[in-house]
């Protein structure tokens, strides 16, 4: 027996799951208890290591996330808003933690996730990487201290595959500037400007979103006054920034009360 938590991995096939798959078993501070897949997935069915073309792990892909979650721990889950509703609700029956890096959560999501949080440990960020999370304060903070004569631009760059837009990062960095100033970001948000748009409204927080090649992930955040800007910058340059920030919010959420968390929580920022 080993008292390391067991771990599952949903949408393990992907780049983000095998990038967690290597991070776990090189921690060792958790065992890796399953992966989960789509039903008719290649691998569903096979070792998890072999599937990746390395060495058996001792750990299987299964289409059966309720059963595997009764195994385990925690969850560890960056796949898809529907995907991830479902996955929060077996996991609070399972009463295992919960991580969520799913980006595109709407509303509909967030209240179903809400609910399941009664009943188990659910840490969902945008971003699990320190220094975004470090960004993110400062990004709040500088919004404070600044009036709206100083105009707010979140730009973000991510990779030809990302699907969402603005990213999940972006819209924590624009959350933490409408909070900073005391304002709703539905009420000042502006996407994505084409044509005749007229002059920009004061007090608006504006995203600008880039896709290409296989950017990682790169956000500023620009406050743009007349004669002089301040720009707060973090570039990603390797997966494992996000994996290594999820191992820690799992570990974390281990003995924490039932609620829905954030990384602020699990780094006491």
């Amino acid at each position: 027996m080993t008292d390391r938590p067991g771990i599952v991995i949903t949408g393990v096939s992907g780049r983000m799951g095998r990038m967690l798959v290597r991070t776990i078993t090189d921690s060792g501070k958790v065992r890796l208890v399953a992966g989960v897949e789509r039903k008719g997935h290649p691998w569903v069915g096979r070792d998890i290591g072999e599937a990746m073309g390395g060495a058996p792990l001792g750990a299987e892909v299964t289409d059966d996330p309720l059963e595997a979650f009764a195994r385990a721990q925690g969850v560890i889950d960056f796949t898809a808003p529907e995907a991830t509703v479902g996955f929060a609700a077996l996991a609070a029956q399972a009463r295992a933690v919960h991580v969520i890096g799913t980006t595109g959560l709407e509303p509909g999501h967030l209240a179903k996730i809400e609910a399941a949080s009664r009943h188990a440990v659910i840490v969902r960020a945008g971003n699990m990487s320190l220094g975004v999370n470090l960004l993110v304060r400062m990004t709040q903070k500088i919004a404070a201290a600044l009036d709206a004569d100083w105009d707010i631009e979140v730009v973000e760059a991510h990779h030809r595959m990302k699907v969402d837009a603005p990213s999940g990062t972006a819209l924590m960095l624009g959350r933490a500037a409408a909070d900073g100033r005391g304002v709703r970001l539905e009420d000042a948000r502006v996407s994505g400007r084409d044509g005749i748009t007229g002059a920009r409204n004061r007090g608006a927080i504006g995203f600008a979103s880039v896709r290409g090649g296989d950017i990682v992930g790169e956000h500023d955040v620009i406050f743009a006054a007349d004669g002089e800007r301040v720009i707060l910058r973090h570039v990603a340059t390797d997966r494992a920034i996000f994996a290594r920030g999820a191992l820690r919010a799992v570990l974390w959420g281990q003995g924490q009360k039932p609620g829905q968390y954030d990384m602020m929580d699990v780094l006491g920022l």
